[in-house]
Order: structure tokens, then sequence, then C-alpha cells
């Protein structure tokens, strides 16, 4: 699988962090959808969990929990992830991609939803100085 970004979202003290996924942890995170609880070993977090909450692809087309399987779909919005109306009413077709992960996703974002025994600096290497 290639590799690609994971924004992963501490919601306890709002910070976030980037880590580059590429090999055997990128393999664990192929065909999981959106929604889909992943073990934190994948970035760095060991003992953690970390749930997937949403991604694009190379292109920037965002990953919508609502669109069945991996592949590109043109749907009809009337507003959320992909596109925002500008008046009431408004709808556009727009080009988005499943809730699948797949070999085309370049980021996907994710939130902690459960922690583990050692401090989330301590794993990210960060020391307060």
């Amino acid at each position: 699988m290639a590799p690609f970004q994971v924004v992963v979202s501490d919601p306890d003290s709002g910070r976030t962090f980037q880590r580059e996924v590429d090999g055997q942890d990128a393999n664990r995170f192929a065909s999981r959808a959106l929604g889909d609880e992943v073990d934190g070993d994948a970035v760095g977090l060991d003992g953690y969990t970390i749930e997937l909450t949403g991604g694009s692809d190379d292109a920037g087309r965002p990953l919508r929990a609502d669109v069945d399987g991996p592949d590109l779909k043109e749907v009809l919005l009337t507003g959320g992830v992909g596109f925002e109306p500008e008046r009431d009413g408004e709808r556009k077709r727009v080009t988005v991609r499943g809730r699948e992960i797949s070999d085309a996703v370049a980021q996907i974002n994710a939130k902690i939803v459960e922690s583990g025994d050692t401090d989330l600096d301590e794993l990210l290497g960060e020391d307060d100085e």
C-alpha cells in the first residue's frame, strides 16, 4: 500500500500531530472504513486506540462516510463534507471518494478514543522544557 499521512487529534488536549505511515503499518488501514477503530501502534501510539474520522485522496477530494466503497462517486450534495452552500436550498453535484481506505488515499484523519498508560508527549518524543 502507498504511504500516506495520518493526522491524529487528541480531544482531551486539543492538540493534533501528523505521522507518515508506510509499509506494514499502512496495511493496517487497508479496507478499513470511516468510523472504524484501529490500534494506535500503526502511528507510534502504543496502547492507544484511534478512530478514523475522515480524509482525502491525492487530488484533495474528501472521503464521505455516507458513500459506500473506495471508489469515486458523483453525488448531489446539499451540504456537509465536500460542499458548503452559499444560499438556502443550493445543491451541487460533487465528486467524492467513498468511506473505505484504498491506495488512492493521501491523508487520513483520526482521533484518539482510548488512551494508553504512557503519556502522549513521551510517545511523541516531545518533552516540555
